[in-house]
């Protein structure tokens, strides 16, 4: 346990920090979902849609340093051969 003030608050810090990401990790994984279940449908154009808001919402969360930019990169990058692969 933190014995000092300064570290009491920095537990507290990295606890809100923890349940922030946690909401963001959460959001990322729902959005790659839909489009995932889009693309299972058969439904091509609900897919584009679907990648195009969730491209946004990728590139959001690992700006803020939640995930890396290239773990996002890497999940649209399959999402939208996966599509692609619908025609």
């Amino acid at each position: 346990m933190a014995n000092s003030a300064q570290a009491r608050k920095r537990a507290g810090q990295a606890a809100k920090a923890r349940l922030h990401n946690m909401s963001q990790r959460s959001e990322f994984r729902t959005a790659v979902k839909k489009v995932l279940k889009a693309i299972e449908a058969g439904d091509k154009a609900a897919a584009v849609e679907t990648f195009k808001a969730s491209t946004s919402t990728l590139d959001r969360i690992a700006d803020k340093g939640v995930f890396h930019k290239n773990k996002a990169a890497r999940h649209k990058s399959r999402l939208a051969a996966a599509i692609k692969a619908m025609a």
